[in-house]
């Protein structure tokens, strides 16, 4: 895997706590340095191996993304920092194309959108079993032990709002925009509202499709939240069920009582002429995905969101807590 200009990664001996530095390639902030020593991780299993870690763009990918830099620097590996990348088919597109070596997807995502199927496996091991079948036949890609964490899609609204309309399922929103449509005013990001398991579905599934496009607003990930929180721009929000401000800013996130969205347990994924070369880069991730359920990564996340701390920070201290590393 080649280093981006003017990046560098430097080698560690997992034995022996030296400071590395991440490059993010132009596509996220730089962090500062960081010392480790691996825990429980093998510090030879990946000894001077070349790879390049990738994420997506929002605070539980990097969070994921810092977590799996320094893991594979404990086990040895030369880790280069490709974390911060634009939209799930832009950073799947990047491990195809060999940009990087490793990330962190979704289950739900997988079977939904990079596969094409019209509906999801309600069952967590059984939707794992066939993303992983398919898009290793199809596409040469395998697909780690997924973690416990199920950050799927949710509508949400201030308390507030909860408390005066009385809405507390995506049914009562529907009944709410058939009646007052003009309370129905909705914010979400741009990938959600045309993915086929994000607002078209939605809507669809719960018969709003005859809310007016101009009670849509598309904005950023972190915009939506602080948009629905003010009250101002919309009543109703899309949100991760994992993200830590939803707590923080008193949302409350409504009921999906048809069962529409998916499950989306994240795993982490590589190509399989990269599994076949090194092994060690799933195997040395599979015990850190286990640590990682829902209660947990919501935790991890409400702290880079809300309390404004940096992912590497935060992923260092995840992993040192759990004693993968020192």
């Amino acid at each position: 895997m080649k280093n981006c200009t003017g990046s560098r990664a430097i080698a560690i001996s997992a034995a022996i706590a030296l400071p590395f530095t991440l490059a993010g390639c132009g596509l996220g902030a730089q962090e500062e340095s960081v010392d480790v020593t691996a825990g429980s991780i093998d510090a030879e299993s990946l000894a001077d191996v070349d790879l390049a870690v990738g994420s997506k763009d929002f605070d539980e990918q990097l969070v994921l993304g810092q977590i799996t830099l320094l893991a594979l620097d404990a086990a040895g590996a030369n880790v280069t920092d490709k974390t911060n990348i634009q939209g799930s088919t832009a950073t799947r597109e990047a491990l195809i194309g060999g940009d990087i070596d490793v990330y962190w997807d979704y289950t739900g995502t997988g079977w939904l959108v990079y596969l094409g199927h019209d509906k999801p496996i309600p069952d967590e091991q059984k939707q794992y079993e066939a993303v992983r079948k398919e898009d290793l036949e199809e596409n040469d890609i395998v697909w780690g032990k997924p973690a416990p964490l199920n950050n799927t899609y949710a509508m949400a609204v201030t308390d507030e709002f909860a408390e005066e309309s009385g809405v507390a399922t995506l049914s009562d929103m529907a009944e709410l925009a058939s009646s007052t449509p003009e309370d129905a005013t909705i914010c979400v990001e741009s990938e959600f509202s045309a993915r086929p398991d994000g607002l078209p579905g939605m809507l669809k599934a719960y018969g709003m499709e005859d809310i007016p496009s101009g009670n849509i607003g598309k904005l950023g990930t972190g915009v939506v939240y602080t948009q629905l929180d003010k009250g101002e721009t919309c009543n109703f929000g899309e949100v991760f069920t994992t993200d830590g401000r939803i707590a923080t800013l008193g949302l409350t996130v409504l009921e999906d009582d048809k069962g529409f969205f998916p499950l989306y347990n994240a795993g982490p994924m590589v190509m399989a002429d990269t599994d076949e070369e090194n092994p060690e880069i799933l195997d040395t991730l599979e015990p850190i995905a286990e640590a990682l359920t829902t209660e947990e990564v919501t935790k991890l996340n409400a702290k880079v969101s809300s309390e404004g701390e940096k992912p590497s920070a935060v992923a260092e201290q995840f992993l040192k807590e759990k004693g993968f590393i020192e």
